[in-house]
């Protein structure tokens, strides 16, 4: 090889090794999984749970729970996770947002129901653990990472008046009215609320709890507005059900309308998300159908459409197999 030779081949060479390190850089950077749904379940790469989300644009944030692998005897919950969609179809998840372990005061190890919502230019995540309380993350971004906001629990057992067992501070829902007013819903068995205050990481006030003729609620609380009505919705008995309530004001008084979804298949529990998205109105659930013989354990979310009644009310929802068109 003469000397012009020597210099193309070290140039090429060089060439080759720099694209190289670009291509695992830009890996690096867009650490992002892409993938498209064929129907019910979304996610068929992972087991996930505990859904919630909110719109922001043209983009609808999904935020799950993990549920480890399959075939559990129990909950394995370690971390969250969270995805995005423009069209339902088409989604990206990013990497691991959230911890449990992020949140050094919880003793439980067990990454449980939660919700985000954007405040203040700021992206605001309730979490809850088996046990620990709720909890309260920020971030710049909405697919993270984030990290503990205040260093301890927002709520704990301790909040939980009407309650004894130690289950019962789980399930943060949060709602923002058209005010501004923050307010915060959760529990197991009792169904608690609270104002936030403006900066969303301290309660404001006092902790009150909803009661009305049949309600049966056992966990996941979910406030949505449509219209002039307020709708309550949650899980209700066990194996769980979805019902729904009504009211002219937030914090009520509510009145129980029906049942909105049925026992989930497999999955003795349930957890709704109800969100408007470019016209239209979803209904974001998990079931246990990703595997076979799934259990409520390794759970999976779905999405179906949901309508409402000329009179305000909401037409039982239909799961299907087929998902969003």
């Amino acid at each position: 090889m003469n000397y012009c030779s020597n210099i193309a081949f070290t140039w090429v060479v060089n060439l080759c090794l720099c694209c190289t390190l670009n291509l695992q850089a830009q890996v690096i950077k867009d650490n992002v999984f892409k993938f498209k749904s064929e129907g019910n379940p979304v996610i068929e790469h992972k087991f996930t749970a505990d859904p919630a989300a909110f719109v922001e644009g043209d983009t609808l944030w999904l935020f799950t729970g993990h549920d480890y692998e399959g075939n559990q005897k129990g909950y394995k919950m370690k971390d969250w996770c969270v995805f995005s969609t423009t069209d339902l179809k088409n989604w990206t998840e990013y990497p691991t947002p959230l911890k449990v372990s992020d949140f050094t005061w919880d003793k439980t190890g067990k990454a449980y129901a939660g919700q985000a919502i954007k405040r203040n230019g700021k992206y605001y995540w309730y979490i809850s653990t088996d046990g620990s309380g709720i909890g309260v993350a920020v971030a710049d971004k909405p697919q993270g990472p984030y990290k503990d906001a205040i260093g301890k629990p927002l709520l704990t057992n301790a909040d939980c008046f009407a309650s004894t067992h130690n289950w019962t501070c789980i399930d943060p829902a949060v709602f923002v009215d058209n005010n501004g007013q923050a307010w915060l819903f959760w529990g197991n068995g009792v169904c608690y609320y609270a104002k936030l205050k403006s900066n969303m990481v301290e309660i404001d006030g006092k902790v009150n709890k909803i009661d009305f003729a049949g309600f049966k609620f056992e966990e996941a609380p979910w406030v949505h507005k449509y219209k002039d009505n307020y709708y309550l919705s949650y899980a209700s008995g066990l194996p769980e059900k979805t019902a729904y309530a009504i009211a002219k004001n937030v914090n009520g008084p509510y009145v129980y309308k029906e049942i909105l979804n049925e026992v989930a298949g497999n999955s003795g529990t349930n957890h709704q998300a109800i969100v408007e998205f470019k016209g239209k109105w979803y209904f974001i659930y998990h079931n246990g159908t990703l595997e076979r013989n799934g259990n409520s354990f390794s759970r999976s979310v779905c999405i179906d459409q949901l309508h409402y009644n000329k009179d305000g009310s909401i037409k039982r929802v239909e799961m299907t197999t087929e998902g969003i068109k």
